[in-house]
């Protein structure tokens, strides 16, 4: 059986030592085992088309952003806006996503319901439990919490179920995917007069 390649795309603006590194830590040991995994950090390299070529080769993908003013980072939307192009095409058809967000207390919930619907027009596919917003908040409720009311509160113990869902989602076959007419001019032109 194909092992598969992840693409994991960490786009914190804390680069190496934030919290969405963090975030991606946690979920590395459930990916490892069952894939081969590619790091890229977004605000040591960032834009889109340094990391096409890894984009091609990888069947899946893990976006992980922290949550700023209700948006993703900054490097994270550069990235997408730069990706336009490649909508519909076989960089992202087909191939699964997971999105993990990371946020102080509210507005995470919105940057992942955002992303997932960019990765989905853009081709992606978004299985089932693929997304989790990891929050301050929850983790000081978690920390205070009797057990029964810890359980509905995404942590990083729910990483296990968006990894494992992911490498899953790796083993459908795409071929049979099919993409709109996608208009492939400048998609930065001047159309408004």
């Amino acid at each position: 059986m194909h092992r598969p390649r992840i693409l994991a795309i960490q786009a914190g603006l804390g680069g190496e030592d934030g919290n969405s590194a963090a975030l991606l830590a946690h979920a590395l040991p459930h990916l490892a085992p069952h894939a081969d995994v590619e790091v890229v950090t977004l605000a040591a390299q960032p834009g889109f088309a340094p990391h096409r070529d890894a984009l091609a080769l990888a069947d899946g993908f893990v976006i992980v952003t922290g949550t700023y003013w209700d948006g993703p980072s900054s490097h994270l939307q550069r990235f997408l806006e730069e990706a336009t192009p490649s909508e519909g095409t076989a960089l992202w058809l087909g191939k699964p996503a997971a999105v993990l967000v990371g946020a102080h207390a509210v507005g995470g919930k919105a940057v992942l319901a955002r992303l997932q619907s960019v990765l989905a027009t853009l081709g992606a596919s978004i299985p089932p439990m693929s997304g989790l917003v990891v929050t301050l908040a929850a983790q000081i409720a978690i920390d205070h919490a009797s057990h029964d009311h810890a359980d509905d509160l995404w942590s990083t113990a729910d990483l296990e179920i968006v990894c494992h869902n992911l490498v899953v989602a790796t083993r459908v076959d795409r071929s049979a995917y099919r993409a709109w007419a996608v208009d492939r001019r400048d998609p930065a032109r001047r159309w408004l007069r």
